[in-house]
């Protein structure tokens, strides 16, 4: 898999669905998914296969750092599993709708081996289109590729 990539900004439904871009449908064909807040600012949607390597990291953990059962136990806790339906669309439930403050807009953003849902505000508040401002970091990632 190539993995997922770029941003694309579509409307939660009434329902509270949103259309999974063509492209991410095609890269996780008939794969379900875990959808989670892992971070306060945003939720993430983990194919099946990724979740799947995910879960058994965190296994690893709660076996061998016994001082980590709580904040597992809460990561876990706002994780739920989501299928896209025939459509291409995915159920965002409304506790996490609020929690990531999705209302209207939503921006999907492929993450490599994820998609991020955002606030397309948030996003761009905390990810201005400026890569000059990170050039430090911006060099180094760029020496991956050269």
């Amino acid at each position: 898999m190539t993995g997922f990539l770029g941003r694309y900004e579509y409307q939660l439904d009434g329902k509270g669905r949103v259309s999974l871009p063509a492209d991410y449908r095609r890269k996780a064909a008939g794969s379900r998914f875990v959808l989670l807040q892992w971070e306060p600012t945003h939720l993430t949607l983990f194919p099946e296969d990724v979740w799947s390597e995910v879960r058994e990291r965190l296994l690893q953990l709660r076996r061998h750092r016994r001082d980590l059962s709580k904040l597992l136990r809460e990561v876990m806790s706002r994780a739920t599993d989501v299928a896209p339906d025939k459509q291409g669309r995915i159920l965002i439930p409304g506790w996490f709708k609020e929690r990531a403050g999705l209302d209207g807009g939503v921006l999907l953003v492929g993450a490599m081996d994820r998609i991020e849902i955002w606030n397309p505000d948030v996003f761009r508040a905390q990810h201005p289109d400026d890569l000059a401002a990170d050039s430090e970091m911006t060099e180094e990632i760029h020496g991956i590729f050269g």
